[in-house]
């Protein structure tokens, strides 16, 4: 397989540099000018397979030819309104959203991730009269205000105290324990008694992703959100479930929580839900809602229920249950997980492969005790060579899970396109470990020619 040295359009990036401000790291050398399915192709018309979904959202792939004619329809009758007005397409997702989720009937439609957890925070801080928000200590919600407190993997430091009353505890990670030998219900009931040590008795609410995916694919073991559920009950505390990544059939089921049986008290979408564009959802329960409008509750925003990105999500729900594309996320999912272990057995470098549906990671483990051949260095590595032959296969390389690869097709890729992933990346391990090779050998090589 030829690698393709990706170009640079040295103007383009010169003014760049000079004009962007950097927010997480460097920037992909490769410049998509137009995206279709699950491929992003340049001005020279080189493709690259896009193993990310975009920023893990476009679920439906690139340009799904319904979600443009919904958009190039829409736009010419409403986009955007004041926000006290209400229009149908609102009215209708809000009502779809409820008939899969009909435990949680009231909605809200803002624009973002952490947009719809500040407001789901906000939202349980006023109804339980709290103000003390948990979280896990692997997680990402946000990088704003409370969503950015309730964050742990990453972008903590240097921008002085967090909001009062946050407090994190280990997520389960059946590959890496935290306590070997120790299981989770005796590892959850420890932290909740650490956090009632800690806690002011003013509790709000507890905030997770079912699986924690910028926190390295790290999946709640059945059993687990009940328990945890029944903790937060026991202290008065509201369950939030963020289901940006794993919302919209992506992980086998329409969400996540459903293989558990367990829901939340707030539900919040984001991402999937808008398959690429901004759109998120607060979903929670008529009795939440009544005593939340009875306090006065204010979250007024500028894009709050816009229509244009109301008629987005009406579509994508429609899409995912028309083409069943919940059970194809398993199927596809099952194809892909089997092909990764493949690779695992060919690879000692692969410690460990695990996720659900079209949500995977894989864990590598350190060649040696050097910085160079650490599992963060082995994954950059195996990330840049696998997007220079064509797949781009990693996104959010910083913080906790610095060693695992995250990938999440979308969920219309082909059997063929999953395939191919498998063959970039297999090529990409590959050409990554001789390289390590001859760099680990080269100091041997000199030391026997100076004897």
């Amino acid at each position: 397989m030829d690698e393709r040295i990706v170009p640079s359009d040295a103007e383009f990036w010169t003014r760049a540099r000079r004009h962007l401000l950097k927010y997480g790291g460097e920037f992909v050398d490769f410049v998509p000018v137009r995206a279709e399915g699950a491929f992003l192709y340049d001005d020279a018309s080189r493709r690259i397979l896009d193993f990310t979904s975009g920023q893990m959202s476009a679920v439906l792939g690139h340009s799904h030819p319904e979600i443009v004619a919904t958009v190039r329809d829409g736009i010419g009758r409403l986009d955007h309104l004041f926000s006290s007005m209400l229009s149908r397409p609102v009215v209708d997702l809000a009502e779809a959203l409820a008939e899969l989720v009909p435990q949680l009937p009231k909605v809200m439609l803002l624009s973002t991730g952490g947009e719809a957890n500040e407001a789901a925070i906000k939202l349980a801080k006023l109804v339980t009269g709290g103000w003390e928000v948990v979280g896990f200590a692997q997680s990402w919600h946000g990088m704003t205000g409370a969503a950015a407190s309730a964050t742990y993997k990453a972008g903590r430091r240097g921008y002085g105290p967090m909001a009062a009353g946050c407090f994190a505890i280990p997520a389960p990670n059946a590959y890496r324990p935290r306590f070997p030998g120790v299981d989770w219900q005796t590892e959850l009931n420890d932290a909740f008694d650490l956090l009632d040590r800690q806690s002011t008795g003013n509790l709000a609410s507890f905030i997770a992703e079912p699986i924690l995916s910028s926190g390295g694919i790290i999946e709640l073991p059945e059993g687990y959100l009940a328990a945890l559920k029944k903790k937060c009950v026991e202290r008065g505390m509201l369950l939030i479930l963020d289901e940006a990544q794993t919302g919209m059939g992506r992980t086998g089921t329409m969400f996540a929580f459903e293989r558990d049986g367990v829901a939340p008290d707030i539900l919040v979408l984001s991402k999937t839900l808008g398959a690429g564009l901004p759109l998120a959802a607060v979903m929670t329960t008529d009795e939440i809602s009544q005593a939340a409008d009875d306090r006065g509750f204010l979250f007024y925003t500028t894009h709050v229920n816009d229509p244009l990105p109301a008629m987005v999500g009406l579509k994508v729900i429609e899409v995912v249950q028309r083409d069943g594309l919940a059970a194809r996320a398993a199927e596809l999912g099952d194809r892909l997980k089997r092909g990764l272990r493949a690779l695992q057995q060919r690879y000692d470098c692969i410690g460990d492969v695990r996720g659900r549906g079209l949500l995977l990671g894989i864990e590598f483990e350190e060649l040696d005790q050097g910085q160079r051949h650490s599992a963060r260095a082995l994954s950059d590595a195996v990330t840049d060579k696998a997007l220079h032959l064509g797949l781009s296969a990693n996104i959010v390389r910083t913080g906790a899970s610095d060693g695992v690869m995250r990938i999440a097709p979308p969920l219309t890729a082909s059997d063929a396109e999953i395939d191919l992933g498998l063959e970039l990346l297999d090529a990409a391990l590959e050409r990554t470990l001789e390289n390590l090779r001859s760099v680990r050998e080269a100091p041997s090589l000199a030391a026997v020619g100076a004897r």
